[in-house]
């Protein structure tokens, strides 16, 4: 047991239903003499570490007993670890135990970010009686399916970044302990002589010969995600999917906060809209900032700046501690806090800076943040942009009858990924926004390192300078009418914001603000993929992450499509078999159309500017 004036720290074992019993952490105020609420956060990254210490000693300090624990499997806590799927009954079991303890008044809240809002949604869905309150941060699958795991029916290769990552943190641990396993300590010897570069170079991996044959717990579950390319029963655990349990999920207050460059933007706004849609008790709040995964105390994502006010701790409150500490006060304890104040949606609409490189080097893209009361905005109107054969971005529809462009993919050279909704792809790939032109700074790319637009597999359509701003704030769609001389092939989309040359960017500057991806295969079913036939047309949709940018006067608003976006998504061979582990990869030709029969189009939500 530790102390000091205002908190007591002690480490427990918290007994779970089938015998196993998690580390935990509990930080106590010293000075309570009555029952008092509970905050819980469930974590894989060790709830010793520094910043969790210093959060959850913030919340007793104010009155609340808070724990920490480490998820099965995982630093202090025995069992195996299984990647999502196991923190639905481990919550459900610790938030009741929290509840029927003596310094427990019976209300308990959760907080957490990316993985700890995962583990939050789990235990959500299974709706455990005493749970009081829930706040999400950049995570709680909405359908891990169609975001965040998969994508599009492509597989986000963060998750092998994030597995090669903590594999050897477990082994570490392992290898720390007073009597570490010559197993443990061969097996962190092998992992730290890997070289992630060349194993991304070598895909797929092979289970027992990967780089990750020296952890099988995250061998395993990686190579599952990967392998489960279909939609079936297994995407729909507690866990990998809020959507599967809308009608169980705790009726409770509860705050969704994400970010536009963050891979749980969508996850994040579709649990805020089918939660609030659901209606009940428990009011529902968004908040969506401009960052990337976690990165609310900061002014930038990737090479973009927003300007001091963007961040969570110049605008919205004291600190993100007391913003959340509101919160909780409010819910837990019924005080007034001042939340009854805040709005239900509050949202950062990018853009409208100067365009200058500011003095930290970084595109001043700037941008405000804005109160509203709903999600999707309504008075959002969805605009449908054409694609045309001079490479025009238009509103007006295609009159010709026969006009298409074509290119060549070749899997063994795709389109390096520069920036986007990424996390935990360090050092592999980065997250965020950046001029979309190929630099040593991005796996991938090659020298004389020109930008993607001037790529021969990359499809350009752009308007012409906006004679006046315009505001895109809402869920984007590509809808696309396709031919491909393979069985299969993925097609990509990505909206980007162009700025004209200036001073400080003297060949412009293409800031990505958002894309997506779909494998063509999985066009009309994600449980049963349909082959194309050669010569045949397709109409494919591809969603791309919500996003809120203001293009200014003078901008370009433009549309890349191509079919890959490595390594952000694994590469499709273009054979129709499953890329997690076939060899095969092949050549095709592509082909857009965008003519009067198939009018090829984004479909924008242009929202007027508020005040």
């Amino acid at each position: 047991m530790q102390s000091d004036e205002a908190t007591i720290r002690q480490t427990v074992a918290v007994p779970m239903r089938d015998g196993l019993a998690l580390a935990t952490d509990l930080h106590l105020p010293a000075n309570r003499r009555e029952p008092i609420p509970a905050l819980l956060q469930r974590t894989p990254y060790d709830k010793t570490a520094e910043a969790r210490r210093e959060e959850a000693a913030f919340f007793a300090s104010q009155g609340y007993a808070v724990a920490v624990q480490d998820c099965r499997g995982t630093h202090a806590s025995p069992g195996e670890f299984t990647k999502y799927t196991a923190d639905g009954r481990d919550g459900y079991d610790t938030v009741e135990w929290l509840a029927a303890q003596d310094w427990c008044n019976g209300k308990v809240g959760t907080y957490g970010l990316s993985y700890a809002a995962h583990a939050q949604a789990a235990l959500a869905c299974l709706n455990p009686p005493h749970l009081g309150c829930v706040w999400l941060e950049c995570g709680g699958f909405s359908d891990a399916f169609l975001s965040a795991c998969r994508n599009g029916g492509a597989f986000e290769l963060r998750q092998a970044t994030w597995a090669f990552r903590e594999a050897m943190e477990s082994l570490r641990t392992a290898a720390g302990g007073d009597s570490p396993s010559p197993e443990a300590l061969a097996g962190l010897d092998a992992m730290e002589g890997q070289d992630v570069f060349a194993w991304f170079g070598r895909m797929p991996w092979k289970k027992g010969h990967g780089p990750l044959q020296w952890a099988p717990d995250y061998e395993s579950y990686l190579l599952e995600l990967w392998s489960n390319e279909e939609y079936s029963e297994y995407w729909k655990q507690a866990g990998l999917s809020v959507q599967s349990h809308l009608r169980e999920f705790s009726d409770v207050p509860q705050v969704h906060m994400g970010a536009w460059y963050d891979p749980y933007a969508r996850t994040t706004i579709d649990n805020f809209v089918a939660l609030s849609q659901r209606g009940g008790r428990g009011p529902v709040y968004l908040i969506m900032g401009p960052w990337t995964h976690g990165g609310h105390r900061l002014s930038y994502s990737g090479d973009a700046d927003f300007g001091p006010n963007s961040t969570l701790q110049g605008n919205l409150a004291e600190d993100y501690n007391h913003l959340r500490l509101s919160f909780f006060d409010h819910w837990l304890k019924g005080e007034d806090s001042g939340w009854d104040a805040e709005p239900r949606v509050r949202l950062f609409v990018m853009g409208g800076g100067t365009g200058w490189r500011n003095p930290e080097g970084r595109l001043d893209h700037g941008g405000q943040w804005r109160e509203e009361g709903e999600w999707p905005l309504g008075r959002a109107n969805p605009t449908r942009f054409h694609l045309h054969s001079d490479g025009l971005l238009s509103t007006d529809a295609p009159e010709v009858d026969d006009s298409y462009s074509s290119y060549r993919y070749e899997p063994d050279n795709p389109v390096p990924t520069i920036g986007g909704n990424i996390s935990s792809g360090q050092p592999v790939m980065y997250p965020g926004g950046f001029d979309q032109r190929e630099s040593a700074e991005f796996y991938g790319c090659r020298e004389p390192y020109l930008p993607l637009a001037s790529r021969a597999d990359v499809l350009v359509y752009q308007t012409g300078p906006l004679p006046q701003g315009l505001e895109v704030a809402g869920p984007i769609q590509v809808t696309l009418w396709v031919q491909s001389t393979g069985p299969d092939t993925d097609f990509t989309a990505k909206l980007v914001d162009v700025y004209p040359p200036s001073v400080d960017y003297p060949e412009g500057y293409a800031l990505n603000i958002s894309d997506g991806i779909l494998r063509a295969k999985f066009r009309d079913s994600w449980d049963s993929p349909t082959l194309m036939e050669q010569g045949g047309t397709y109409r494919l949709t591809i969603d791309l992450p919500p996003t809120a940018n203001f293009f200014a006067a003078g901008h370009r608003v433009r549309l890349d499509i191509s079919s890959s976006n490595f390594p952000r998504f694994d590469v499709n061979g273009n054979s129709g078999e499953n890329p997690a582990w076939s060899q095969v990869k092949r050549p095709v030709e592509n082909t857009v159309y965008h003519d009067r029969e198939h009018p090829s189009h984004a479909l924008l939500p242009v929202a007027p500017r508020a005040n």
